[in-house]
């Protein structure tokens, strides 16, 4: 549905005069509307009728909306947003990193350590343990684990432990044993065995050499599939999200996702990214896209691909060598023929393609493949995505805007990386890492995300490390690169407005408009007129999604 503001005046006149005859299902009065619509800015109230928004205003001019069954709600100061999107999750991985070992905040290899002995003692016998999170840079010396600091605390248990970016893994002695991997084992394409001096791995597996081991792991159940997937979900709802981008599902995993469609068991809007491109090209001959499943519950229109690794793990593909490992450049993980035909296939099919690229190296080669597939002219009409878009070299910044190409950012990867990027790439080359003001003075939308579980679900850390550029105890001063900091505004707006444009659903969410769905998330500070230091008090307390209150009240 595309309203216009003409369209919404003439909405606000319609249902104002309508509005005696049915009543809102929900009233919120009393707190602060920060619209993102330039032509109103800013309200006090907001009237919800079968599932749009049917009234924003001041308090006098909602009222009319309310009937004996409308649920009022007393914002008491609180304030009202565009409904927040997560442009880039793993809602699975969510779901499955709530059960599995968690060792984000582990600062010691010792400290991992115990927390694998611990749940070590708490398996049945020869279950596999599985967990994610470490990551090497926050432990003194910075160097990777290796098999035998697992196999003392380990208990006998085939141990595998995925890097917090989910780009590496840690395996001990019996995973590796299991899978057969020995110093006579050849790097995958696309992937790397980490080796001592005598060549012999040492038990860390970057990018698609992790399949070596992952391979031998149990499969999950299709029951516990979906139970991780609702509470992926719940726990999205509860961190104030209306939507949400699954970045990479496979075929059964829409089926998961078309079941809890039916169940109505979807808290917030799910944007499927299929996962490509060897599945695609295999089984998605006939497949076209599916969009506004359930109400715009569920919509299946795009491709995921990973085009390189990770700069935690020096996966990531550069175009010149690494600063602190000048022996490699990165990997690139996705053939690049079969590349070039996927995006031939997704214009043909009517698929947006979503590409992770974190590096220089492999920005510009997704940049150069997507030139290619538009015939060297604008391609915006397809919305092909770059997820990450990390690290640039200056020349490719302007090909996003030239090209149509979206970045798709995490502002908290900046503020998690920052403590060791410039060790990675070298001072002149870290001039081109997380470029969110450079993009929007272009004019260039940023769809604002997560990659949760890699970073917390929640969005206030997100807004924060945008508009800050630092950690929670304020460092650096002034921020890293404070040029490329965004206003609260702009923050806002990457996780609605350019999250929403990101999708093809400007025209129906990321605004406090008249017509639009009634996705809204509910603070309990205005970030709009409080310190960028105080961001992080903020809490959510309420998310509502089609009218539905789905999390508070």
């Amino acid at each position: 549905m595309r309203v216009t503001a003409s369209l919404a005046l003439g909405l606000l006149a319609a249902t104002a005069g309508a509005a005696a005859e049915k009543p809102a299902d929900l009233v919120l009065t009393g707190g602060v509307v920060i619209t993102l619509d330039p032509a109103r800015p800013r309200a006090t109230a907001v009237a919800v009728r079968d599932g749009r928004i049917v009234a924003v205003g001041d308090e006098a001019q909602v009222k009319p909306f309310a009937g004996a069954a409308t649920k009022r709600v007393d914002l008491a100061g609180r304030a009202v947003v565009p409904g927040l999107t997560d442009a880039h999750v793993h809602v699975e991985g969510i779901g499955a990193a709530l059960e599995n070992l968690d060792l984000v905040g582990a600062t010691t290899l010792d400290e991992a350590r115990r927390r694998v002995g611990r749940r070590a003692k708490r398996l049945k016998p020869r279950e596999w343990l599985l967990g994610r999170g470490w990551d090497q840079n926050d432990w003194p010396g910075q160097q990777f684990p290796t098999a035998s600091d697992l196999d003392r605390v380990s208990a006998g248990h085939p141990v595998y432990l995925t890097r917090v970016d989910g780009h590496a893994g840690w395996a001990n002695s019996k995973a590796l044993a299991l899978a057969g991997i020995t110093a006579a084992t050849p790097d995958p394409a696309g992937g790397r065995l980490i080796r001592d001096a005598a060549g012999a791995p040492t038990g860390v597996l970057v990018d698609r050499a992790q399949a070596l081991v992952t391979a031998k792991i149990p499969p999950p159940t299709r029951e516990a599939r979906k139970r991780r997937l609702a509470a992926g979900l719940k726990a999205c709802a509860r961190a104030g999200l209306t939507s949400v981008h699954d970045a990479g599902v496979g075929l059964d995993g829409v089926g998961l996702y078309k079941g809890l469609l039916r169940e109505k068991a979807l808290p917030v809007r799910v944007y499927v990214m299929l996962r490509g491109p060897g599945e695609f090209l295999a089984q998605g001959a006939a497949l076209k896209p599916e969009v506004g499943l359930g109400d715009g519950m569920l919509t299946i229109r795009a491709i995921k691909v990973v085009a390189d690794g990770a700069l935690g793990s020096r996966g990531a593909l550069l175009l010149a060598p690494y600063a602190d490992e000048p022996s490699t450049k990165g990997l690139l993980t996705v053939d690049a023929e079969e590349f070039r035909r996927l995006l031939a296939r997704a214009i043909a099919q009517g698929f947006q393609v979503d590409t992770h690229a974190i590096g220089d190296g492999a920005n510009r080669f997704v940049l150069d493949a997507c030139e290619r597939a538009f015939g060297g002219y604008d391609g915006s009409r397809y919305r092909f995505r770059i997820e990450h878009a990390q690290v640039l070299a200056p020349a490719d910044v302007p090909r996003f805007k030239s090209l149509g190409v979206i970045p798709s950012m995490q502002p908290t990867h900046c503020t998690s990386d920052m403590y060791w990027a410039e060790a990675r790439l070298g001072p002149e080359r870290a001039k081109g890492a997380y470029l969110w003001k450079s993009f929007l003075e272009q004019g260039v939308p940023i769809a604002g995300g997560s990659d949760a579980p890699v970073e917390s679900i929640e969005v206030i850390p997100g807004l924060y490390a945008a508009v800050t550029r630092q950690d929670a105890k304020g460092w650096p001063p002034g921020g890293w690169r404070p040029e490329e900091r965004v206003t609260i505004e702009e923050a806002l707006a990457m996780f609605s407005k350019h999250a929403a444009f990101a999708a093809f659903e400007e025209h129906d969410r990321g605004q406090v408009t008249v017509g639009r769905r009634a996705d809204l998330s509910v603070l309990t500070r205005d970030v709009t007129a409080i310190p960028p230091a105080e961001i992080l008090a903020t809490r959510v307390s309420m998310t509502v999604v089609g009218g539905r209150i789905v999390h508070g009240e």
